[in-house]
Formats: C-alpha cells, structure tokens, sequence
C-alpha cells in the first residue's frame, strides 16, 4: 500500500468539498436542522492554536450532525470593525479597510487549511456596508420606541485606546483590551436602554438552565445584579435642627433598621452639590471627589474609610437618633439610591468603618445556640431572632423583615424597590473604524436621526463631510461622529447568517424562523457578560419588533464554553507574543493529526496547555492515523488465521460498545478525547483480532465503522479511506453514523467495566466478559494504550485478576 500522504489526502478532499459546495446549506423543511455557531472572529491576521482548538470543536458538531441525519447551518464570517485594526493601520501606513482585508484573506486561507466545514457562501463581514447599514437601521429602530438616549455622564476612558469604555469592558481598574490603566471622563454620550431588559434577561435564564453552563449563568446573574428591598427616607438633621428635608436609602435588610448607627453616600451624589452651603468641610469633601475619579476603578483610595459630612446628621426613622453621615468611596451613585445604610453589628465592611470613627456598633439579629439566644456580636447577616429592636424584639427576621417594611410604609418613611447593577450599555466610541452613528445635530431643530432611505452611512472622509442638510428644514447640520460599539456588530450577527444576501431587508423572517434558535454555540468563556449579554438583549429587542418568529424567547440554545489554550502559563494571544501557529504542525504531520490532538489532549471545556510534550503528542496522533491507514491493507490481505466464534463475537461487541460510547459522548457529554480513546482502543482490537477472508465481513464490518466513527475528528484521511474501500460517495455528503445493536450490549449478564490497578494506582478500566480467562484479561489489557502505557517495556512481577472485580498489576 502506498505511504500515507497526509498533504496530498487533505488537498484533495478541501478541493472537492468546495467545488461540490458540499457544506452549503439550505432551508429544508422535511428534514430538523441544527445550526451550529463560534462566536463571530476578529481577524487578527494568523490563527493560533487556541483559534483552532475553538473551529474544530465547532466543525466536529457539525460533521457529526450531518451524519446522523440533521440539516446543518455551520456559518463563518468577521467581527471586522475595531480599535486593533485602525491602530495596525496607522502603525503601517495603510487603510484599516486594507489591512482588514488582508488578515481576513490570511485567516480564511488558513481555516480552509484545517478542513473546517463552513457554508462559504454565508460569509459576513461587519465593515461591509450591506452590514453595518442594519446596525443603524436597528439604532433609528431603538430610536423610534424609546431605547435609545443621549446624556452627559462621566465614562470609562481608554488613554492608550483613545476611546469610550462600556463599564464591562474596564477590569479591575484596566482596559479590557490593552490592560492600561483608565480614567473618567464626562461626555456627551450615546446609550441604549439595556436596564429596560434587566428582569426579562434575568428571568428567562431559566430557559437556559439545561443548556449552558452553571458558571455562565451565575456570572450572568451576578452582572444583572438584581435586589429587592426598600427605600428608607432619613430626615436630615441640619444646623442642630430637625428638617422636612429627607435622604432615601436603598436596603434589602429592613429588619436590620434599628442597628444602623450611622450612613454612607457615593462621592457623586448629587446631596453634596444641592446642600453644598450646609457642609462644613465641603473643599474637603470635593477634594475626595476628584481622588474618587481618578481611582473610580481601582477600589482603593489613600483615605481608606471616606471622609464624614460635618455639619449635617440625618435621624434614623426607627428610634430617631441622629447618627452621622459619611462619604465614602465603596459606596456606588448607579446602585439603588447612591446611598446605604450602615449596620456594622452585622457587616464586616461597616464594623471596621465604625471602628475607624469609634461609632456605636448594635447587634439586632441573634441566632439560636443550643436554643438559647446568643447575643454575641457577629458580623454576618444571617437569618435569626430580632433584639434590640423594640416592638420586633423576638421577632424571626424573615417575619420582621416585611412587619418592619410596612411599619415604616405606614409611617411615610419606606416603599417597596427592586433594583438592578447592570447599567445602560453606553454604545459610544471615538474613532472612525466602526459603524457610524445615525444622527444630525441641526440647530433648528435639535437631534434628528437621519432618514432610513440614507443608509448605510458611511464615516466621512474629510472634515468637510460631517456637515449637511437637515432633513427637516433643510438647514446646514453637523454629523455625528462617534460610531458604535463592536459589540453591536456582533449582537445579531447569528440572525444575518439565516440570510447574508438579503439587500432589502436586515434578514427574512420566514428563514430565520426555521433556524433560530442557535442549537450548539460555541466561544470563550471571557464573553459571559459582555458579547453574551448584548446578544440576548439584542434578541429581545429584535422580537419586541416583529422581526422575530422563531418560537422560544432565547437566541442561543447550548452554549459550550471552551478551556483556553496556554501557552507560558497565559492564553494564547497575539498581542502578547505568546502563540504557536498550525501551519509548522499541519505541514509535517498533517491536519488530521493536528485536529486529533486538539481534540484528544483535553476535555474542550477544560484548559489546554501547551508545552514541550504537546509535539510528542502531536506526533504520536500521526503515528496512530497511519496505523489507521495501514489498516486498510490487513484488511485485504487473504492470508490470516480464521476467527474464532469467541473472536468474531468479542471484536463486534467492541464495536458495539464503541459506537455506544463514542455516540453519547458526541451527543450529550460532550468528551470529544473520550470518545476518541474509545475508538483507539477498537483500532487496537482490530489489530489483535485473527480472521481470513472467510470471516463473513466482520473484520470489514469494524473497519468501516472505525471510519465513520473517526470522520467528525479526522475527515481528510477518513474520506479517502471511505473511497478506497469502493464507496462512490463521500462520507460528508450521506447519513452514516453508525448504529449499534443493543442486544449484544447486555452488561447485566455477560459484559462489565473493571478497574485496573497498576503499581499501587487505578490507572483506567477494561471491558470483560463474565467467562473471561486470565489470558483473555491480559489480551485485552495490552489492547489498551493507555494502560500500557504504565508497563510497557516492563517486566511484570505480578499479574492478578478477581474475577469479576478488579486486575492488579506490579511491574519493575
């Protein structure tokens, strides 16, 4: 048999699937789809390995679905707008069009090289007008019923970027992007009503719960930040006098009212500017200010505990003592009211607060030890018996919790709130690679969207093209020159896959209907709160228009989140200098190879780091491809000693088993090197397994499986095996997951999975039947590759089997 040429096999079969159109997808309504996704790439230039690890997970999906049977939707295209690409443009002296261009070309080349089974002719690129012209359909959309606003407010600003950051896109104090160090600025700035969604995006999770991870979820939950609690009015103590002037505070622990001896507001909230005249230490307190915003995301300041408001008290409503009031960085003008109460008996922040000021610190909630009372002071608000709280006193706190709610409600001093973290997201950017926002400013007439018939509008050229015509009174106007955020490029891209043609509308419905939702989604667990939150907000928008029929209030229906590839103990990345590039591994050892590493050389969602063995590794799946391939000549030859009945049936209940296994770990669990090892370890049987040409195909039967069951993980060599063996048609183009039969997979009565003990350890487990000999065991054992891999070369010592429960085995 000729030598296995990986390079000429995958040139061969790239070619025919594009010239066949094998992967092009259309709407069938007698057949179920599954619409398969990686979130949308930037094209930087050059894959990486943790691009790869991200493409081949989605095409093995994908490659398995059209095998059982599904009409398959797997899309690509180019999250193509961005800083990255205009500073490479200027760094270059060339057009962020050019030179996006070019890395698109680069990178397409290379994912064509690793034989990823994308629909081409559904490829999109969102610096394409026929793109971002829906973007600003949308926006003027959003505009129209009330989701689109402009304020002045102070915004995460990128020095190093030059622009405006979402406050999800600034980490820990850092740019999410460069990692430098950002300031606040107030400008003028475009926003859209995110908060509007808040509890819909929170509630219809639910849906989500059997599909995507419980990491991503809680991550979710925790962005969105909803609490439900009460507003409490603090009467203002003034110049040693009691006021009709209030200050509300937002709690989730009213039963806690009567241990708040004293309370915190935000650096900006707006108290400091309207009772400015009352405050003793003002200068101080607006000196603070300032520090607060050049510090706003670091969590630190040199006055660590804030500074106190001298000259105004305000009066607790449940005993009306006057207790102080403090200005402290910790506390957050977004959330709730700008303003807390302070309980330090039973917050550990709020003790060391009041320790500071040596303020009274007054336990309200005990709990139960040994049923006594235990008065202790503690600093954690757990459920418990009230104390110290007058009329409440022996009151559960859960009970007293809404007694004390409607007390003060009565009392005009409470009402009900629900409040949410998560913040307008704030769309404006100051650059000019991106979608250009649809507005004109005209002094007649104010803000005015420009007209739909005028788009797509393209970012101008020249100064002198930000001015133009009202459309509505015809007099000289002023452009808008921020554009949007990337991330609204990539909030619906998912929609304009169904339909990447259509000039006339953003997409039909009718289409999008029968793909959405999203049924595998595949992408990086970094865009939890970002990307993943802007597209299911976006979703919701798009129903809310009309343009939505799909069924289910959710755009993305699975989501696998996949570990990062490191590299140096940090994810691979360009910018940081730290990646290995596929061409090197693919041009020695072959694609197939590389995609058989990636996929067997850790679970998808667990990391993968790369390191001086990963090449080993590497070569050792090559190694594996071409016993693969050799194969197919044993399987011709006519000289072999014949089966037995005991042989023929063992070799096909492994075949049996496999398919099984390898079956569920593609459908449900997702463990891609299981079911790789799996397929090994019948590759390894076949080997051991004696037949003659007489053997009634059994030997063929296995190959032909191995095959197919091989084909999701390594299609060049498969497909070209598949033709070897005299199939006219080509294994990507027909429904040919293998199928097994359930009789002969009775474990209850014949067959179990036994752990194997070497040198002290459980190394792995191996498969027996129940009138399995010792011989048969150790058959079976060295079948394994990787429980050989533990005493290979190695003398064994000792060797011994209980039946039925476990084999132990002691090399030197």
């Amino acid at each position: 048999m000729e030598k296995y040429d990986h390079l000429k096999i995958e040139k061969k079969w790239q070619i025919k699937w594009d010239e066949n159109k094998v992967f092009k997808s259309e709407v069938d309504y007698y057949k179920p789809k599954f619409y398969c996704l990686v979130m949308l790439p930037y094209p930087s230039g050059n894959l990486h390995m943790g691009h790869v690890r991200n493409y081949v997970i989605g095409d093995v999906f994908a490659r398995f679905n059209r095998m059982i049977g599904n009409n398959v939707l797997h899309p690509i295209g180019w999250d193509a707008f961005g800083l990255p690409a205009e500073n490479a443009a200027i760094k270059n002296g060339i057009s962020p069009k050019e030179w996006t261009e070019q890395n698109i070309a680069n990178m397409k080349k290379q994912l064509k090289m690793l034989g990823i089974s994308y629909d081409w002719s559904r490829e999109i690129s969102t610096c394409k007008p026929e793109y971002y012209k829906w973007n600003q359909w949308f926006f003027l959309k959003m505009n129209e019923i009330g989701l689109v606003f402009r304020k002045k407010s102070n915004v995460n600003w990128c020095p190093l970027c030059k622009t405006v950051l979402a406050n999800e896109q600034v980490l820990s104090g850092k740019c999410w992007r460069c990692d430098s160090n950002t300031e606040i600025k107030k400008l003028e700035q475009w926003f859209l009503r995110i908060t509007n969604y808040a509890n819909t995006l929170l509630e219809d999770m639910k849906q989500l719960k059997n599909g995507w991870e419980k990491q991503v979820l809680s991550m979710q939950t925790n962005w969105i930040g909803k609490s439900v609690g009460v507003n409490i009015n603090f009467d203002l103590f003034i110049k040693n006098k009691k006021t009709k002037k209030k200050l509300k505070v937002f709690t989730t622990r009213p039963e806690t009212i009567f241990g708040v001896t004293f309370v915190v507001i935000s650096p900006e909230h707006d108290f400091i500017r309207k009772f400015k005249n009352f405050i003793i230490n003002y200068n101080e307190i607006a000196e603070y200010k300032i520090r607060f915003n050049n510090y706003i995301n670091k969590n630190f300041l040199k006055e660590k505990y804030g500074i106190p408001i001298k000259g105004i008290e305000v009066i607790n409503p449940a005993n009306n003592k006057k207790i102080p009031m403090f200005v402290s960085s910790y506390v957050l003008k977004e959330y709730g009211t700008g303003a807390i109460m302070a309980v330090p008996a039973h917050d550990k922040r709020d003790s060391e607060f009041a320790k500071v000021y040596n303020i009274p610190i007054i336990k309200v909630i005990a709990q139960y030890d040994n049923e006594t009372i235990n008065s202790k002071v503690m600093y954690e608000c757990k459920d418990g018996v009230l104390i110290n709280s007058k009329q409440f006193n022996g009151m559960d706190s859960k009970e007293a919790s809404i007694k004390i709610t409607n007390w003060l409600k009565n009392e005009g001093n409470a009402e009900k709130k629900v409040n949410f973290k998560i913040k307008d997201w704030l769309i404006s950017r100051q650059r000019k690679w991106g979608t250009p926002i649809p507005i004109i400013y005209c002094k007649k007439c104010g803000i005015v969207p420009v007209p739909e018939r005028e788009l797509p509008l393209n970012f101008p050229k020249t100064y002198d093209e930000i001015y133009v015509i009202c459309p509505n009174c015809n007099s000289l106007a002023k452009r808008e020159t921020d554009t949007m955020d990337t991330f609204v490029d990539s909030s619906w891209y998912y929609m304009r896959y169904c339909d990447p043609n259509n000039s006339i509308v953003a997409f039909d419905i009718k289409k999008a209907k029968y793909w959405m939702p999203v049924d595998q989604y595949i992408g990086g667990i970094e865009h939890a709160c970002m990307h993943l939150i802007y597209a299911r907000f976006w979703y919701k928008v798009m129903k809310d228009l009309g343009i939505v029929a799909a069924t289910g209030k959710e755009p993305f229906t699975n989501l696998l989140t996949q570990g990062m590839v490191t590299l140096n103990g940090s994810a691979m990345s360009k910018s940081r200098g730290n990646i290995i590039s596929p061409n090197k591994i693919s041009g020695k050892y072959g694609v197939d190879a590389l995609r058989l590493f990636i996929l067997f050389a850790a679970p998808p969602k667990k990391q993968l780091d790369w390191s001086k063995q990963s090449m080993n590794i590497v070569k050792g799946c090559h190694n594996f491809l071409n016993r693969l391939w050799r194969l197919f000549e044993i399987i011709n030859m006519k000289s072999r000693f014949s089966a037995s009945k005991q042989n023929k049936n063992e070799i096909l209940l492994k075949m049996n088993f496999t398919i099984k296994k390898v079956t569920e770990n593609l459908k449900k669990e997702f463990k891609f090197n299981t079911a790789i090892s799996h397929i090994m370890e019948l590759v390894n049987a076949l080997y051991v397994y004696k037949w003659h040409s007489n053997d009634n195909g059994v030997s063929l039967q296995v190959y032909k499986n191995i095959i197919l069951l091989m084909y999701p993980f390594t299609p060049h060599i498969c497909e070209e095996l598949w033709e070897r063996l005299g199939n006219n048609n080509n294994i990507s183009e027909q429904n040919l997951w293998p199928q097994y039969t359930i009789e002969l997979l009775d474990y209850k009565k014949d067959i179990i999975e036994i752990p194997v003990q070497i040198n002290g350890k459980l190394r792995g487990k191996v498969l027996v039947n129940l009138e399995d000999s010792e011989d048969d065991i150790k058959r079976k054992i060295k079948c394994n590759n990787k429980l050989l891999s533990y005493f290979n070369n190695k003398k064994i010592l000792k060797f011994m089997y209980i039946k039925s429960k476990i084999v132990v085995i002691v090399s030197n």
